[in-house]
């Protein structure tokens, strides 16, 4: 074995990834099979970006340097056969930019170690590398809590003599978002044409622009979504959400070589029709409190010693629990004159290997106007689709539910009806006359003397 044994760098706490402003401190180990003679040991802690034209090049076109601090762990002399720790701690500048590669640049960080040894001998070297997240607060960019929109509007020509019209609209849930962050999407499409259009597409979209002599825009697709077409004469309304990924923040604050762009991308194939909205992501999320409704003020009843139980409205259709309103969106368009549909998601960038889309919580995506629910309903954990709770009460063999917040569950005793003889089939034959049950009774009336059932046996046998 050589002098040099075992030659690293190492973090303290095995940390990898720093903050700007924060401090960077490890140690470099050595361990020596014989002694060596070295001029010092010294370690380096550099951040530069390089950007190129060409793809995948590492002769950098153009270069800065954000940070480059060197410290000496030991002077000239000879270090001893064994085993050697050298402590270091480094700052990192609080304007430093965020870690980044990319196919025509790079913002690196590392640290490199160096032994020095005398002339004609060699030189020992070792690096680490370490990551650098710079955080971006979404809650100090302007308007970010508004929904991002746009709208355009095509005309096409198709079978060579026919002109077509096709309006989209499209609009997300706020401007900013943090990885793991749904984006919830909403596009109206009205297509004034006797012409089927090809399938929809929602894209989330990256920009990278590098500075370089002649600028170089890189733009990838980081998520995508289809849905269906659109018939001729229709109206449609599409509703989708796109899950962010791991993706660095917007911008690079920091770096004057590469500027980093996000934006949701719709578009119709077949005419080619499509807006863009533009989003920033971040690491700090928008910390907004819903929007509730204003309930009006109402006034103050007198106080009143006794209070009147106010009486419930009856339902006349004897017991059936009314179904919930249409939805206002609904009555809207129908009032217009125009009928809004909605259009089936085909395909999805971010499914499971089994094809199933990834579970979310409910709270994450918009309900659509065919499953509005009431507050009675949601308390009972059913849906509007579902027919009534309760039917006709027939008694206390009719099914019955539990009561609050409890899921409802039917009665084991099985729905029993009394009988009805004007309308139902059942029984089968009228009921016995009064002659024919008293024959039924063996010859015995109601009076054992003489009542009619014995008047009546007298008279049959005269």
């Amino acid at each position: 074995m050589g002098k040099l044994q075992e030659f690293g760098i190492s973090f303290t706490n095995n940390k990898t990834v720093y903050s700007p402003g924060e401090s960077i401190s490890g140690s470099v180990r050595i361990v020596l099979g014989q002694p060596l003679q070295c001029k010092a040991v010294k370690v380096n802690c550099l951040g530069t970006c390089g950007v190129s034209s060409r793809m995948n090049d590492t002769t950098w076109d153009l270069q800065e340097q954000y940070f480059s601090s060197t410290l000496s762990l030991a002077d000239k002399g000879t270090l001893t056969k064994g085993e050697h720790s050298l402590p270091f701690q480094f700052l990192i500048p609080v304007s430093a930019p965020t870690s980044y590669e990319g196919a025509f640049g790079k913002i690196v960080y590392r640290l490199k170690a160096t032994i020095d040894t005398p002339r004609f001998s060699k030189d020992y070297e070792t690096q680490m590398v370490f990551f650098l997240l710079r955080h971006l607060n979404l809650n100090e960019v302007a308007h970010i809590e508004q929904p991002s929109s746009a709208q355009t509007t095509k005309k096409f020509t198709y079978l060579l003599v026919k002109t077509g019209t096709i309006v989209l609209k499209a609009q997300s849930d706020m401007r900013g978002y943090t990885p793991g962050q749904v984006i919830k999407l909403t596009a109206h499409i009205q297509n004034m044409s006797g012409k089927d259009t090809g399938y929809m597409v929602a894209s989330l979209m990256q920009k990278v622009t590098y500075k370089t002599k002649r600028p170089t825009c890189d733009e990838r697709m980081v998520a995508e979504v289809e849905g269906a077409g659109v018939k001729a004469g229709k109206n449609v309304e599409w509703k989708e959400q796109i899950i962010v990924p791991a993706l660095p923040q917007s911008g690079l604050a920091g770096c004057n070589l590469i500027t980093i762009d996000y934006f949701v991308q719709v578009s119709v194939k077949s005419p080619e029709v499509s807006v863009r909205l533009p989003i920033y992501i971040g690491n700090i999320p928008v910390s907004c409190t819903p929007r509730t409704p204003v309930q009006p003020v109402l006034p103050t009843p007198a106080p009143c010693t006794t209070p009147a139980p106010v009486p419930l409205p009856r339902s006349r259709s004897h017991g059936v629990a009314p179904t919930a309103p249409p939805a206002e969106e609904a009555v809207s368009l129908v009032a217009a004159g125009i009928a809004t549909q909605e259009v089936s998601t085909k395909n999805h960038s971010q499914q499971d290997p089994w094809g199933c889309q990834p579970v979310m919580s409910p709270s994450s995506f918009t309900h659509t106007p065919s499953q509005v629910c009431t507050q009675a309903q949601l308390q009972r954990g059913t849906s509007a689709t579902s027919g009534p709770l309760s039917h006709v009460s027939t008694g206390p063999t009719a099914p019955i539910f539990s009561e609050g917040n409890s899921t409802p569950v039917r009665t084991v005793s099985p729905l029993i009806l009394p009988p009805e003889y004007s309308t139902a089939g059942y029984p089968q034959e009228p009921p016995p006359t009064y002659e024919e049950s008293c024959d039924s009774n063996g010859g015995s009336g109601i009076n054992a003397g003489g009542g009619p059932a014995s008047r009546q046996r007298e008279m049959s046998r005269r």
